[in-house]
């Protein structure tokens, strides 16, 4: 009995750890992405700088609905986070479908908005790099949003599969790290860009 207890709290330990190393490589992650749009943005000063102008164009309100959309799927992803260490499953998944779906309208308002800025004669190719750079940055960003809706699909799987609640509750934080991150980035960038117009 007092082997079997031991070899628990080893296998508990060791899932402690590795979840801990997961998170920190996460954070890793975090850091080199904030580094790598830091780099977008001052590529975007520097040349904004040296032309004398911005992308010179009235961002399409798509993006400020979308903003909307995302800072709302953050809200119901902190519900979701909520349900999980109260152990409310049903709740859980209502919260964390709804940030699915939310974040999948995220996407599509941003091919909406491309499509909006394509038919004003804003295109990828141009003579302003500027304005390129709103295309390069909004499509790393959606490349983001796609992995962070596989962790809220790692969540969603997660309630179903009623996994442990430490599990649960680790791959909610991991989620929540994730997306709470890229929904702070969205702000900035689009801010960002309303200033610099």
């Amino acid at each position: 009995m007092v082997h079997t207890l031991k070899q628990e709290d080893v296998a508990q330990d060791r899932q402690a750890i590795s979840f801990k190393a997961k998170k920190f490589v996460l954070w890793l992650f975090v850091v080199s992405s904030t580094i790598m749009f830091g780099g977008f943005t001052s590529y975007y000063i520097v040349f904004a700088a040296s032309k004398g102008k911005g992308h010179g164009l009235v961002l399409p309100d798509v993006f400020m609905y979308s903003t909307a959309v995302l800072v709302l799927s953050s809200i119901c992803l902190f519900f979701a986070a909520k349900a999980v260490r109260q152990q409310n499953l049903q709740t859980q998944k209502i919260f964390l479908w709804a940030t699915m779906i939310l974040g999948i309208a995220f996407g599509y308002l941003q091919f909406d908005a491309w499509s909006a800025l394509y038919h004003s004669g804003a295109t990828l190719v141009n003579n302003n790099a500027a304005i390129s750079t709103i295309y390069i940055v909004s499509g790393m960003h959606l490349l983001h949003i796609f992995a962070g809706l596989c962790f809220i699909l790692n969540s969603l799987w997660g309630a179903y599969s009623k996994v442990p609640k430490e599990n649960a509750v680790y791959r909610i934080e991991i989620a929540s790290i994730f997306w709470h991150f890229i929904d702070i980035l969205w702000i900035y960038l689009y801010v960002f860009l309303l200033l610099n117009s």
